[in-house]
């Protein structure tokens, strides 16, 4: 489940005024057509760089945190077991340093109540934001231990990176996001991808990896991803991993 501020059908705001009446309609919702929640993914702005996690603003920081409480409860009051955010991004005027501090103090303080529910919690890194590469992300997963990831190949191979240079965060992936994409296209048809699905779902399986893999095909004005026929793609691509699973 996607609740992004401003921009998914549920927003994270509204959710927090009252998250078990919510989680009460959306449970409804979702038994009606056997469902359950692999992810509850809280983005508390419509872009990134909107109500970042690291804001620079304390102020802003801790209207984050009483989201993301709600938001726990919201996803406890689904039966859900894991959350995903987005570590921060980089802010104009503000030293590196501090940024990276402010995002590792925001992902410690959301793992540890997050842990406290029992709630697996991982975060997203992303084009944009302060981890953009393998290298860095793995590093910020190093300093916040017990952090997970919910990986998503594509937006290292869309900035021109290696389906090798990605590998080294399968051993700390939780959540999975599947969908085409290849070098200048964050997403793009089946047909035109070049992220390695074969190998790494042979690699999942060799870490022992337990969690869901989500086919995100999404439509939105952002980086180019609202230029494929998203049903007939997520058709495509759960047909092509169904057979590279047969395979193995």
């Amino acid at each position: 489940m996607g609740i992004f501020e401003d921009r998914s059908h549920h927003y994270p705001s509204k959710i927090a005024l009252n998250p078990e009446q919510e989680a009460e309609g959306m449970r409804a919702q979702l038994d009606r057509y056997h469902l359950d929640v692999a992810d509850v993914f809280v983005q508390t702005g419509a872009e990134p760089q909107i109500n970042a996690a690291n804001d620079p603003d304390v102020s802003v920081r801790e209207q984050n945190r009483e989201t993301f409480l709600a938001m726990i409860r919201y996803a406890k009051a689904l039966g859900a077991s894991h959350m995903t955010g987005l570590p921060g991004v980089l802010h104009d005027g503000v030293d590196v340093g501090e940024d990276w501090k402010l995002a590792i103090d925001e992902s410690m303080w959301r793992l540890e109540k997050c842990k406290e529910a029992d709630i697996t919690y991982a975060i997203e890194a992303h084009v944009g934001s302060i981890l953009p590469d393998p290298q860095k992300t793995l590093r910020f997963l190093e300093a916040v231990p017990g952090l997970t990831l919910t990986l998503d190949y594509g937006h290292f191979i869309y900035q021109g990176m290696s389906n090798e240079e990605s590998h080294c965060l399968i051993p700390y992936a939780s959540h999975f996001h599947a969908r085409g994409g290849a070098n200048g296209a964050l997403q793009t048809t089946v047909k035109e991808n070049t992220i390695d699905f074969p190998e790494i779902l042979k690699r999942l399986e060799a870490a022992g990896y337990e969690g869901y893999l989500c086919l995100e095909y999404v439509w939105v004005d952002w980086e180019g991803c609202n230029r494929t026929d998203n049903v007939s793609e997520t058709i495509l691509l759960k047909q092509m991993l169904e057979a590279i699973n047969q395979t193995d």
